[in-house]
């Protein structure tokens, strides 16, 4: 008995341990593991990924997260814009050369790949950009963005939003040690339970 007690308590203290850590992950990068589709002007072939090549091919909208790869998940299919997301939530949008006036709108869809639903998109730093784009929350797993009105003033300046997740309820530290100290106490009193020989 005194054995698979020690067992219970070492698997308790790795589920708690595993816990923790998952949650402190899931806190720092939103969309570690994030798997995006996206469209441009309302066409999924009007966007090119990473994960292809930026080729234009069949599902070549579809890109993960690359988080070791400091360049774009995606392209403007007619190369006006990359879009480059990074773990901790940041979208940077860059244009790569002189954009006129027209419609320029990007939807991504995260789809079941986020730990959590969106609840904010915002801008950080619009850099030397100036003009209003329109950030939109689609539903839980979705943005949309319109730069139609940005003025980007010269080439290759960024345009740099942030995607946020809703807050998950992490555990409290001191119920971890609660329950620890808990099943110690437990072991403890089978400890003293057991005949002595």
């Amino acid at each position: 008995m005194h054995v698979n007690l020690l067992k219970a308590v070492a698997a308790a203290t790795t589920a708690v341990c595993i816990s923790l850590a998952g949650s402190a992950q899931a806190a720092s990068d939103p969309l570690h593991n994030a798997v995006i589709s996206a469209s441009y002007n309302g066409d999924a072939a009007g966007m090119l990924g990473l994960d292809h090549g930026f080729n234009a091919e069949a599902g070549s909208n579809v890109s993960a997260l690359d988080p070791n790869n400091p360049g774009a998940e995606f392209l403007s299919a007619d190369y006006l814009l990359a879009f480059d997301f990074a773990p901790n939530g940041h979208l940077t949008i860059l244009n790569n050369g002189a954009i006129g006036a027209g419609s320029y709108n990007a939807t991504f869809d995260f789809g079941a790949t986020l730990a959590a639903p969106i609840a904010g998109f915002s801008i950080v730093d619009s850099g030397v950009t100036s003009g209003t784009p329109v950030l939109t929350i689609v539903n839980s797993h979705t943005i949309a963005i319109d730069l139609s009105a940005v003025n980007w003033n010269g080439d290759f300046n960024a345009l740099e939003t942030a995607i946020v997740l809703q807050a998950m309820p992490v555990p409290e530290p001191a119920a971890a040690w609660m329950l620890l100290a808990g099943l110690a106490g437990l072991g403890t009193l089978a400890r003293r339970r057991q005949p002595q020989h």
